[in-house]
C-alpha cells in the first residue's frame, strides 16, 4: 500500500509542478501562434492564386482547335 501512495503522491506533485510551470511562463506560446496565423495566410493566398491561374489555363487550352 506504501509503494501506491507514493506513486500517486509523485504523480501529484509532477502534475502540480507542471501546472506551477506553465502558470508562470507568462505569454509562453504567442509567437507559435503568430507565425501558425501567417502560414495559414499564405496557405490561402497560394491556393486563390492557383485557382485564379488554373481556371485561366483551362480556358486557354480549351479555346486550342486542333
Amino acid at each position: 500500500m506504501s509503494r501506491l501512495h507514493a506513486a500517486l503522491t509523485l504523480l501529484g506533485l509532477t502534475l502540480t509542478d507542471r501546472t506551477r510551470r506553465l502558470r508562470d511562463s507568462g505569454d509562453r506560446g504567442s509567437e507559435t501562434t503568430e507565425k501558425v496565423l501567417w502560414i495559414a495566410f499564405l496557405v490561402i493566398l497560394v491556393a486563390a492564386v492557383y485557382a485564379i491561374f488554373n481556371a485561366k489555363i483551362i480556358a486557354k487550352m480549351t479555346g486550342i482547335n486542333l
